[in-house]
């Protein structure tokens, strides 16, 4: 198995020991959610070939798509040239934004200065976290 310790050093994490890292569907090229990796999670995604991120609001690791089955199948890493920021190609299974959306970037400023909803919902977000939700307090 390789030593991702090697790629973990080559890395410029912030002083949180956060990296952010932009997910882009590899289909579509577009961008559907960014989100910060620390040492651990980056070492689980290269090994699981699944996304998985660092919580900051709870202080945790997480699999995308362990609450809502919505996965992120990762296809690449790239690592931009400062190599403080990591590029995930990632196979979206299912929505990426937990509002309900593919993407996360579901909302433009139009020309009038108002913001504009431009998705369409493909799940509906209460459904999908009160049934897990559920489904976490009979275990």
């Amino acid at each position: 198995m390789t030593d991702f310790i090697e790629i973990i050093k080559q890395l410029k994490f912030n002083k949180d020991g956060l990296i952010p890292a932009v997910a882009q569907d590899i289909d579509s090229g577009e961008v559907v959610m960014v989100a910060y990796m620390n040492e651990e999670s980056l070492i689980k995604t290269l090994k699981g070939k699944k996304a998985c991120y660092y919580s900051r609001s709870r202080q945790k690791l997480w699999t995308k798509g362990e609450n809502s089955g919505n996965f992120q199948e990762v296809k690449q890493l790239l690592i931009d040239c400062d190599a403080d920021t990591i590029l995930l190609k990632i196979k979206q299974h299912g929505g990426a934004c937990h509002e309900g959306y593919f993407s996360c970037f579901f909302r433009k400023i139009n020309d009038k200065g108002e913001i504009e909803i431009i998705r369409e919902k493909i799940f509906d977000k209460n459904k999908i976290y009160k049934q897990n939700l559920l489904s976490l307090k009979r275990k």
